[in-house]
């Protein structure tokens, strides 16, 4: 008797668009687990700035990739796909279905179709580009790869250090972009991958996140950011929502300036993901502006 290939439901799509909300529920619909796919959710010491599902969401369904990191360890789109594959398959030891959801396209296309191999950097190269972003500091990082690597620019995390170093670090070692080292060969998964793509007009997002942003600050998330100080040069420490409130406690920007920071630069990174993710034609789009959470369930599990 032929064994039933597995499935992998991907939820994905913007910041603050309803995510975690139809992935529970799809989650308990389909009697499985979920496996987040969220580059700063995993990390134990940060939860109000990545907006961590509620304890009630977590106690709900199994969740894996969520807090069980510590911002000390490096976390990669590498180690993402190690991890990820390993939780697969221990739920298909179990379940035919799977759900993963978030908003790390990198992660998510590691997943479904493997890291392409990267070019060997010479340290030399590696070390004088921490030394200029270290003596230049962010904006020099950002001015470098927006002048001299725009396509890339176009998706990139542009608040996040790391993945701007490594981009930066590939186009001096070879004198190409990082994307063309992105065009390997997909892997095959021993599993069937249906892609769900959750999408809201953007003036409507706006107002998700701004709302989002705001009961941020409510919950408390001045004093999270102070109680990580000690990890404030880890990658993770320098995005949205942590980058903006250490500004706050240095004395360089008013509350106020910071909470608009944020909503802005949360506003930017929203669109980066819908373009990385309206690349992928393999998603199928559905709109959570006219969509309850049950009507999005109901058209996720028609789908084959």
């Amino acid at each position: 008797m032929l064994k039933i290939k597995p499935t992998v439901y991907i939820i994905a799509g913007p910041t603050a668009v309803g995510k975690t909300a139809v992935s529970v529920e799809l989650a308990k619909a389909l009697n499985t687990e979920i496996i987040s796919a969220d580059s700063r959710q995993c990390f134990s010491e940060l939860s109000i700035g990545v907006a961590r599902p509620s304890q009630a969401e977590l106690a709900a369904v199994p969740h894996y990739f969520i807090g069980d990191h510590s911002v000390e360890t490096d976390i990669n789109a590498g180690y993402f796909e190690k991890y990820a594959l390993e939780k697969a398959d221990a739920v298909f030891s179990k379940k035919d279905k799977l759900v993963m959801v978030g908003g790390t396209g990198l992660y998510i296309r590691a997943f479904c179709e493997g890291i392409d191999p990267m070019p060997v950097i010479d340290p030399a190269i590696r070390a004088e580009i921490i030394d200029n972003y270290e003596s230049k500091g962010l904006i020099w990082l950002q001015s470098e790869l927006k002048h001299r690597d725009p396509a890339f620019w176009e998706t990139a995390e542009q608040l996040n250090p790391q993945r701007l170093m490594r981009a930066l670090e590939v186009l001096n070692a070879t004198g190409q972009s990082i994307l063309v080292f992105r065009t390997a060969e997909k892997k095959q998964r021993p599993f069937n991958i249906i892609k769900i793509g959750l999408e809201m007009p953007m003036d409507q997002l706006t107002l998700r996140i701004n709302s989002r942003v705001d009961q941020m600050m409510q919950d408390g998330l001045i004093d999270e950011v102070q109680s990580v100080t000690q990890y404030r040069s880890k990658s993770a420490l320098q995005t949205v929502g942590y980058k903006e409130v250490f500004e706050y406690l240095d004395g360089t920007i008013s509350k106020d300036e910071a909470i608009q920071q944020i909503k802005h630069h949360t506003r930017q990174y929203a669109k980066r993901q819908m373009t990385w993710f309206k690349k992928d034609a393999e998603f199928k789009w559905i709109n959570m502006a006219t969509h309850s959470v049950e009507a999005a369930l109901q058209e996720v599990l028609s789908l084959k």
